[in-house]
């Protein structure tokens, strides 16, 4: 039964590498693909007619004036404020942390008890205990402990990155929800950015950009795939052997 029980667990062992080496052995000798933008959020936020901001129609002095005020002219706002609208994220992240403390404790415990002489009965009651034993010193115990602990954190963070984001919704507020994707693909390795948060529209300056330090709730992730971040990566064998073992 026990043998069975291995032998069933082996199995099920070697499904698991088997399929998840599945997934890798179909990219080898293939570069990374890049992701598609049709049917994303930003497609769709594009393809989404805004309504008009006013249901007046146009007078015809408006079409006859030197100057326009739209979007589109010189003196217009050029910043981002509907849906489908592009504004660029700055994330210019420059960030230092150090932490250090120390702990230290230490206790020590004595006790002793005996009774030598109570009417003479500790007398005959050692007569009847075994050979050593004795009520002078019935108990005794002592204890000690200590602990010690130092630790410390040092953290130097420095990224450097412009990525244009799309307004996928206008909320009841006015606050922009934007959402901003970037793939770089360099022979075999892809580095992907990742935008999206909440920028209220006055945080967005004349150039129609933005700081990642303005934006509420926001989510920025710069990672990648490929070759050399697969070989960084620990193997799942590797992995799950850290989770499950308690040394």
């Amino acid at each position: 039964m026990m043998n069975r029980l291995i032998d069933n667990k082996l199995r099920w062992a070697l499904i698991f590498v088997a399929l998840s080496a599945c997934g890798r052995l179909e990219n080898v000798g293939k570069a990374p693909e890049i992701s598609p933008i049709a049917n994303t959020n930003e497609h769709y936020a594009m393809m989404r007619v805004p309504l008009p901001k006013s249901s007046e129609p146009a007078l015809v002095s408006d079409s006859a004036s030197l100057w326009e005020s739209g979007r589109h002219s010189l003196l217009g706002n050029q910043r981002a404020e509907q849906v489908g609208d592009i504004v660029t994220v700055v994330v210019e992240i420059d960030e230092r942390a150090e932490i250090s403390n120390s702990t230290s404790r230490a206790r020590a415990g004595s006790e002793s008890m005996g009774i030598p002489s109570l009417f003479g009965i500790p007398q005959r009651i050692n007569e009847a205990l075994p050979e050593g034993a004795s009520l002078d010193t019935a108990v005794a115990t002592n204890s000690s402990s200590s602990s010690s602990g130092d630790g410390s954190v040092r953290r130097k963070e420095k990224f450097s990155i412009r990525v244009a984001a799309t307004v996928v919704d206008v909320l009841q507020n006015g606050v922009l929800s934007i959402q901003g994707t970037q793939e770089v693909r360099v022979n075999f390795e892809l580095r992907e950015l990742l935008v999206s948060g909440y920028v209220r529209p006055a945080d967005i300056n004349r150039k129609n950009e933005v700081s990642y330090d303005r934006i509420a709730a926001a989510r920025i992730s710069y990672g990648g795939r490929g070759q050399i971040t697969d070989v960084q990566q620990p193997r799942y064998g590797q992995q799950v052997a850290d989770i499950l073992l308690p040394f």
